[in-house]
Order: structure tokens, then C-alpha cells, then sequence
């Protein structure tokens, strides 16, 4: 049976300003598994992301973690990759080390693989300046990989970046994903990056957000160009898409909009 690292059941998320960004929202995110919330910008999908991470609090319903010991360490992946300027790669990346009082030394093996999993190994002295929109992304990725997370949540990161680069780090992405073994729950409002990247895709309904419909990804399916072309791709693009219009036609608690 599969474990459950994060169960948020009855979730409600309602801000000092008097947004209400998330009701009733249950949710699992379950182990090994590659989960994607698929929804238009505003339904609460970041927000989701933070409370996972502990970062927010709910205001309704609750969290559970199950198993804690298996995600004692989690990486986020900001939509930007908010690296420091003055800093080269190598530093940026050591940065989750440093702050947990791990020497430079100590840390110099960890920060190399972290940067050979995400093909930086030639740039550690580099500055972000430096470096292409795709490249600050990779050293923002293998600065949340550094800790060795069980779980990585990412937040829209390739939504900036050219179609081309887009393709490459998905594939990327996919890759580290089967490497390392880890949870990934991946935001996007992209339909076709999430039936490529995912096993679950997880529909959300505009504000207040909350999950309409999940959808199941073989995992089996290959995923390489070869897969982007063909006809079950395609197929499961019209599921997800015909599933995100629904959710948009909907108002608050499952009414239509007017």
C-alpha cells in the first residue's frame, strides 16, 4: 500500500486581507509519486505548495504527515530561481548547507553532485549573470536537491522560459525524478506539461480553490518525444483540458458561475 507523506483534509486558506484562496480542499500527496495541480492563476495553487512546506498555516480543516521521518528534509523551487547575484553557483547552491552550519569543506562533494545531477559540473565559478534562463533554473533545482529532499515541490519554475528549454527541463526533471526516488508535487497551469511530467494530476476550480477532478497517468508510459507525439498524449491533453474548462465554469462551491 502506498504511504501518505501530506494529507490535507477539509483545507481552508483565508488571508488578512479577506481573500479566501483555498476551501474544503482535501488532498494526498502520496510517496514516489510525481502529483501536478493543474489550474488557472489565482485558484490557490501556490498556496497549496506553502502549506505543505509549513510555510503557511491553514485557517480551516488540517494537515497530517503520517510518516515525518520521511520527509524530515523538502525542496522548493521558487517560479523564479532567486539566486544571489553577488554569489557564484557553487555558493548559491551551497547556501541550505551553510545555513545548517555545514563547513565548506564538508559540504564541497554534496554541492559537486548536486550540480553533475543538473549538468553544471563546468560552472561552479560561474555568476548567475552569467548564465542563460534555463542555467539559473538548473542551479536553482540542484540548490533544493542539495539537501537530498524525499519530497520537492515546485512552483510554475519553467513558466518563463522558452518552449525549447521548457522541453529540455521537463525531460531533465523526469530524470532526476526516476535518479533520486523523490515526491514531486509540481505546479503549473500548463495542461500539456502536466500529462507529461505527472502519475496524478490533480484539477483545481478557481478561488476558493479546491481539487474538481484528479486524473491518473500511466506510469509506464515512456516519457520522451515519442511520447509528446503520440496518440495517448493527446488523448489524456483532451481529458485534462475538457476537465480544467469544467472547473473554470464553476463559481464558488461547485456552482456555476453567473
Amino acid at each position: 500500500m502506498t504511504q501518505i507523506l501530506v494529507a490535507l483534509r477539509g483545507v481552508g486558506k483565508s488571508f488578512k486581507n479577506g481573500t479566501l484562496a483555498l476551501s474544503g480542499l482535501d488532498l494526498d500527496v502520496k510517496a514516489g509519486e510525481f502529483l501536478t495541480l493543474l489550474g488557472p492563476s489565482g485558484c490557490g495553487k501556490s498556496t497549496i505548495l506553502r502549506l505543505i512546506a509549513g510555510l503557511e498555516k491553514p485557517t480551516a480543516g488540517y494537515i497530517e504527515r503520517p510518516c515525518p521521518e520521511l520527509i524530515s528534509e523538502v525542496g522548493f523551487v521558487f517560479q523564479e530561481p532567486t539566486l544571489m547575484p553577488w554569489a557564484s553557483v557553487f555558493d548559491n547552491v551551497y547556501l541550505p548547507l551553510r545555513l545548517k552550519k555545514e563547513s565548506r569543506a564538508k559540504a564541497k562533494s554534496r554541492v559537486e553532485a548536486s550540480l553533475s545531477l543538473v549538468g553544471l559540473s563546468a560552472f561552479t565559478k560561474a555568476y548567475p549573470r552569467e548564465l542563460s534562463g534555463g542555467m539559473r533554473m538548473r542551479v536553482s533545482i540542484a540548490r533544493a536537491l542539495v539537501l537530498k529532499p524525499a519530497l520537492l515541490l515546485l512552483d510554475e519554475p519553467f513558466a518563463a522560459l522558452d518552449e525549447i528549454t521548457r522541453f529540455r527541463l521537463n525531460d531533465d526533471l523526469i530524470r532526476l525524478k526516476q535518479e533520486l526516488g523523490t515526491t514531486v508535487v509540481f505546479v503549473t497551469h500548463s495542461v500539456y506539461e502536466s500529462v507529461y511530467l505527472s502519475t496524478r494530476i490533480a484539477v483545481m476550480a478557481p478561488r476558493p480553490g479546491r481539487i474538481v477532478k484528479e486524473i491518473t497517468i500511466p506510469t509506464d508510459l515512456p516519457r520522451n518525444e515519442a511520447f509528446r507525439m503520440s496518440p495517448a498524449y493527446g488523448a489524456l491533453c483532451v481529458e485534462a483540458s475538457k476537465s480544467l474548462q469544467a472547473a473554470m465554469t464553476q463559481g464558488a462551491y461547485g456552482e456555476e458561475a453567473r
